[in-house]
């Protein structure tokens, strides 16, 4: 099971056990109001307000233990997006330095008098205009030598890889197991050992 499924399920389930419990504090109201009847009364309302009180115990211990186990799903999720989102940080950083190295090679070959191509040239323009300046004026005065053409750097470059959005990546992440089983509230409140 996916994070963004566990979520959606287990925060349906929670939320099912909350209206289950407000109805069963309503019954119980309602049977409180009912204690101050007859003998029989009496009876009858300490059996059912037992029985009620069980009732809401498992469904409240049931939805505490949905509730717990959220709160271990959300952490996994927000680990796992926190761990993407840097993952795709120190890319990018790699990838930052990597072009500040290309350009600054770019700037040595035209200090020395090369020939690059326009499209590193521009790179070198956009980083800094006053390297590619000062490239230009040392490169000029090394025109007397034979001039070296270069390649582009840039050209190796593959495509740039799509980056997925960290909570994409953490909603599509699997949980470990075991997950508490998914138990309808009403078969909660429906079980046999409490009207026993």
């Amino acid at each position: 099971m996916k994070i963004k499924e566990a979520r959606q399920v287990y925060g349906a389930q929670i939320q099912s056990y909350g209206e289950q419990l407000q109805k069963l504090q309503k019954q119980k109201e309602e049977l409180e109001k009912s204690r101050n009847l007859s003998m029989e009364g009496k009876m009858l309302y300490e059996k059912e307000a037992a029985v009620l009180e069980l009732t809401m115990d498992r469904v409240t211990k049931k939805q505490e233990e949905y509730e717990k186990y959220m709160d271990q799903v959300n952490q996994l999720w927000q680990m796992t997006a926190n761990l993407e989102a840097a993952k795709q940080q120190g890319e990018a950083t790699e990838e930052y330095y990597k072009d500040i190295a290309k350009i600054m090679e770019v700037a040595r070959r035209i200090m020395q008098g090369g020939i690059v191509p326009p499209q590193d040239e521009k790179k070198l323009m956009e980083y800094s205009m006053e390297l590619y300046q000062t490239a230009k004026s040392m490169g000029a005065m090394e025109q007397q030598r034979k001039r070296e053409e270069y390649d582009s750097l840039w050209e190796e470059e593959k495509e740039k890889k799509i980056k997925e959005d960290p909570m994409e990546v953490a909603d599509n992440r699997e949980i470990p197991s075991p997950r508490p089983a998914v138990e309808e509230a009403a078969e909660v409140m429906e079980a046999e050992d409490i009207k026993e």
